[in-house]
């Protein structure tokens, strides 16, 4: 098991992370969501024992890692959410240059890059420079690299951010066989739905503190008094949005591409308020959707904010 104990991060004056607390059990698959600036990769840095903590405690199966941070780390794959590869090797390369440090070799380490380049879908790539693949191949090489000795607990640091499509579903079904396998997997995103689709339990951050964790369905229970209302129509200005605002002072109002979302308490029936204030500032609806409570709608009650903000 892994476990955090207040731990703080401070740079200078500013307080990163907030003297958090979170636990991962073995085969657990937990997510940490928030947005950029939460705090995210500065607690994965100090939870993979690469930076040290200003105060606080990462324990591995009951005893601190300070001192001795190699009982953790012969257990742990790291997934960074910067590429960490050497871009004039090739795939097999790279592979075989990992391997060796974490003390694979001889048939060994040749049986293990095989393997990994099979799992990652880059067999037919193995002796291509990394500098000619795509982001996508490249995040998958990133993969690779940290699955190469085997390990227990996989930590993934946003390993989907600026790829295409294709290569993030890719992606997201291989860590998810992985968590099937049986793999313990803390994984970090501001993308919800890769969070829903990875994890039994998420942690929510923002601002450096975790601001709220359970299950999906005991999270969600946090705004079940609530009701989403998703607008769209002609014309959704800035005036009707401050005068929805005024209207319903407890609603949290977010602006999602050409939509408006008003969440608020399901008690309340505000769908005729809600067309008489596009009356008056001159809009027309053209779709009033209510919508079941989501994580971002969780992320948004806890917030007043939208996850990606």
């Amino acid at each position: 098991m892994l476990q955090a104990k207040n731990l703080q991060k401070k740079f200078k004056e500013k307080e990163v992370v907030k003297k958090i607390n979170l636990e991962l059990g073995t085969g657990e698959s937990i997510g940490l969501l928030g947005p950029n600036g939460a705090g995210k990769s500065t607690t994965i840095s100090m939870l993979s024992s690469l930076m040290k903590p200003t105060s606080g405690t990462v324990l591995w199966n009951g005893t601190s890692i300070e001192g001795n941070p190699q009982m953790l780390r012969k257990n742990l794959g790291v997934v960074p959410q910067e590429i960490a590869l050497y871009p004039e090797l090739t795939a097999q390369e790279n592979l075989e240059f990992f391997g060796r440090i974490y003390g694979l070799k001889g048939k060994n380490l040749e049986t293990r890059v095989e393997d990994v380049l099979e799992k990652i879908g880059l067999s037919d790539r193995r002796k291509d420079r990394v500098k000619t693949f795509s982001g996508g191949m490249k995040r998958r090489l990133n993969i690779g690299a940290a699955l190469l000795h085997k390990p227990s607990f996989l930590i993934m640091d946003e390993p989907t951010v600026g790829i295409d499509p294709q290569s993030r579903a890719y992606i997201l079904e291989a860590v998810k066989q992985l968590v099937e396998e049986g793999m313990t997997l803390l994984y970090t995103s501001h993308y919800i739905e890769e969070v829903e689709l990875l994890c039994e339990k998420i942690y929510i951050m923002d601002q450096g503190e975790i601001i709220a964790s359970g299950t999906k369905e005991e999270l969600k229970s946090l705004v079940s008094d609530q009701q989403t209302i998703e607008l769209k129509g002609h014309s959704l200005s800035v005036a009707f949005e401050e005068s929805l605002q005024k209207h319903f002072p407890t609603a949290n109002i977010h602006r999602e591409e050409e939509k408006l979302l008003v969440s608020l308490s399901k008690f309340m029936e505000p769908l005729s308020s809600i067309f008489a204030v596009a009356a008056e500032n001159e809009v027309t609806i053209t779709s009033a959707v209510v919508k079941i409570p989501s994580l971002e709608d969780v992320f948004l009650h806890l917030t007043g904010r939208a996850l990606r903000d």
